[in-house]
């Protein structure tokens, strides 16, 4: 099949870079030519396990190409997928501006039947506003044809979005039209042989599934970070009643470990995104507003444990921060906790000396060049003529450390983990100091 992916980011790259593996004809189209150009070299702008190899094979192949032009993607696909970024606007609403300019050029250009499939993470009601603007363009020029506008959310993992794709547990479609239903199920047919895995419903359920299924992991990640701060104060270790309440079924392992925060490009927009829904309809989602407001307050408590750590007294202080991706396996640094610290430490007048396996990159891109900011080649090197060492991304590098190079490193013998990474018993044999999420013990200022 012929398809156009609007939108060359995480989930746009993903889904045209699958859809061409599985042997389809696909065009991606975005408005940044260097974008355009990296991707025509096989070069891919983000980091993703595998993305760049099969990028490069499906070049090779000829089943994926690149454009900067709208005109060149409309006629090209039957499929029109819409893969832009939406952006959370000030009052916490999802930007729809990217999505509805795509509509917009859908409509400018459309000469044939075409399936519009909305791929971005949106509000319910916004294939409404996206049919509307395709058919103001239709009817600016004078024309009627025929469209359908489709809702098609995404599941990926960031770390494993190949996986995800590829061996999909669920493939969710919204339409009022059975035909176009048919007409995806044959697109997805080459992902769901070994089982139906795909779920038809209305463009509306559609749209709410995406949300509430963020919403719902979002929840349990900050339940979990509110029982935690709970076991501190209570003494108790929030990891062993993890795995006690994780052993029932009903409530699984899944998205229930302790942290300092989540981020990335989904959660921190989908909780206010409903929350503001919710708002629109006169209805105030109060559980939605304390997950986003738990959050928040998670993403401070590393900098706490430090600051108290240290009684206040941070100015000319160094702290090595292991770890800059919002999780593992990306280099995805959107509403990380790892910003609230360096951020926050910076504030308080100390330095920082930063280490992530990927993610080096994306932090000059955002903080440029600093005084207080070193990145450096490895984990050993953030540790030198550091005071103490904050851990905020769960590497697999980070999790077996020599304890005794740390030790004799560090300035101070100290350990801030926001990841649990680490037995506290076994740590403080090798002489440190650990502090984790709700492992029993609290920093005091009198230390």
């Amino acid at each position: 099949m012929r398809l156009t992916i609007f939108g060359s980011g995480y989930v746009g790259l993903v889904t045209g870079a699958c859809f061409a593996e599985a042997g389809n004809h696909v065009l991606c189209v975005d408005v940044d030519a260097r974008k355009i150009e990296m991707l025509k070299r096989g070069e891919s702008p983000i980091f993703e396990p595998g993305l760049e190899d099969m990028l490069k094979k499906n070049l090779a192949a000829g089943r994926i190409s690149f454009t900067t032009s709208a005109e060149e993607g409309v006629k090209h696909g039957l499929f029109q997928f819409i893969a832009v970024g939406t952006p959370p606007d000030e009052d916490g609403s999802a930007d729809l501006k990217y999505v509805l300019a795509v509509a917009e050029s859908i409509g400018q250009h459309l000469d044939d039947y075409r399936i519009v499939v909305n791929k971005s993470t949106v509000p319910v009601g916004t294939a409404d506003k996206v049919k509307a603007k395709v058919g103001e363009a239709l009817k600016a020029r004078g024309v009627n044809i025929e469209f359908d506008v489709v809702s098609n959310p995404e599941f990926l993992k960031e770390g494993a979005a190949l996986t995800d794709f590829m061996k999909p547990d669920r493939v969710v479609v919204g339409t009022d039209n059975p035909r176009t239903a048919e007409l995806l199920r044959a697109l997805y047919d080459p992902f769901t042989r070994n089982h139906d895995r795909m779920i038809v419903m209305d463009v509306r359920s559609s749209e709410l599934t995406k949300y509430a299924a963020n919403a719902m992991l979002a929840t349990k990640i900050s339940f979990m970070n509110e029982l935690a701060n709970l076991a501190e104060r209570m003494g108790a270790d929030i990891e062993k009643v993890r795995r006690g309440i994780g052993s029932d079924p009903r409530i699984g392992y899944h998205f229930i470990y302790p942290g300092c925060g989540y981020g990335g490009s989904c959660f921190p927009i989908v909780v206010p995104g409903l929350s503001r829904t919710a708002r629109d309809y006169g209805y105030e989602a109060e559980v939605l507003n304390a997950v986003e407001h738990v959050n928040y307050r998670q993403k401070e408590v590393l900098f706490d444990k430090i600051s108290r750590y240290f009684k206040g007294e941070l100015q000319g202080k160094t702290i090595a921060v292991w770890g800059l991706s919002f999780k593992p396996n990306t280099d995805d640094m959107r509403e990380a906790p790892s910003r609230t610290l360096i951020e926050a430490l910076w504030k308080a007048g100390a330095k920082v000396r930063a280490y992530d396996p990927v993610a080096m990159h994306e932090t000059q891109r955002i903080y440029g060049e600093r005084k207080d900011l070193a990145l450096v080649k490895n984990s050993a090197d953030a540790l030198s003529g550091a005071d103490a060492l904050a851990i905020v991304t769960e590497w697999q590098e980070f999790r077996s450390p020599d304890f005794d190079a740390i030790r004799a490193a560090l300035k101070q013998p100290v350990i801030f983990d926001g990841r649990n990474l680490y037995d506290p018993a076994f740590v403080k044999q090798f002489g440190l100091k650990y502090f984790a999420i709700g492992r029993g013990e609290r920093v005091s200022s009198e230390q």
